[in-house]
């Protein structure tokens, strides 16, 4: 494990080096995840470059880092990550949190970046009440309530036992403040007309009973603002495709990692 500067401390991160000149590719995990929820679609992946995952400030190993906890300075983490490596060429690989994390890094242009994966991606144009975001400051208060969550909202699928726990131990091991930077801030703050400047091109991959970001949020309420986008759905699966369905998922990267969409005119 290696750690980077970032601001009010050091990052740790995990990077694996396949030994071939392949675009890096950077993981951003979910709100309630960590560098392990990528662990089953990274082995599925076989990806023969180099890959780096990592804990979002406020979560796992990052959880002692100071806030703020929001989407911006999760994105300027995701910069210091890249100053540091300094990528010739990336790919950035979000996942609902980390999907909304990923929109917003790619709009400002970084220099490398050749294209962007959304799993399950939280909408650039927010779907949220106030009502919808006070229930989810409260969806990982303890275990039982992470454990409903985990098997009512979450997954589609039954996970194995010993992943069933680890997104247990992952949801409980944010802190309070990280919690609520989401649940509260940053899943309704809207980036719609900043996404637009989005030129690589993007594939969304949406779980086909996905309750958090359905394919229909995400054709009316991402889709339409980011002009290279193109969407694909994972069949049989929820929100933790990552975990419910590693090699579908794998398999639809490849194909796209290997022949990147056209971007639109």
């Amino acid at each position: 494990m290696t750690k980077i500067a970032v601001a009010g401390g050091k990052l740790p991160i995990h990077l694996y080096d396949g030994g071939s000149d392949a675009p890096l590719l950077v993981f951003l995990h979910y709100w309630g995840g960590s560098h392990r929820t990528f662990a089953p679609l990274i082995h599925h992946l076989e990806y023969p470059g180099r890959v780096v995952t990592y804990d979002h400030r406020g979560w796992g190993e990052s959880r002692m880092l100071p806030g703020p906890y929001d989407i911006a300075q999760l994105a300027a983490d995701a910069q210091c990550l890249l100053n540091e490596l300094a990528p010739e060429r990336f790919v950035l690989v979000g996942h609902s949190m980390g999907g909304k994390v990923a929109q917003l890094l790619a709009s400002r242009r970084p220099v490398g970046l050749e294209q962007v994966v959304l799993i399950a991606p939280a909408p650039a144009h927010p779907v949220v009440t106030p009502q919808d975001q006070r229930l989810l400051a409260g969806a990982y208060a303890d275990a039982e309530a992470a454990t409903g969550a985990l098997d009512h909202v979450l997954t589609h699928r039954p996970l194995p036992n010993a992943l069933r726990e680890q997104v247990i131990a992952d949801s409980l091991a944010g802190s309070r403040a990280a919690h609520e930077a989401w649940a509260l801030d940053s899943i309704a703050r809207d980036i719609s007309a900043t996404v637009g400047r989005i030129e690589v091109p993007v594939l969304v991959l949406a779980g086909e009973h996905d309750r958090v970001d359905p394919p229909p949020v995400l054709r009316e309420h991402l889709l339409p603002h980011i002009p290279t986008a193109t969407l694909r759905i994972i069949p049989d699966t929820g929100h933790l495709s990552p975990l419910e369905n590693p090699r579908a998922l794998a398999d639809r990267m490849r194909a796209a990692l290997a022949d990147p969409a056209p971007v639109a005119p």
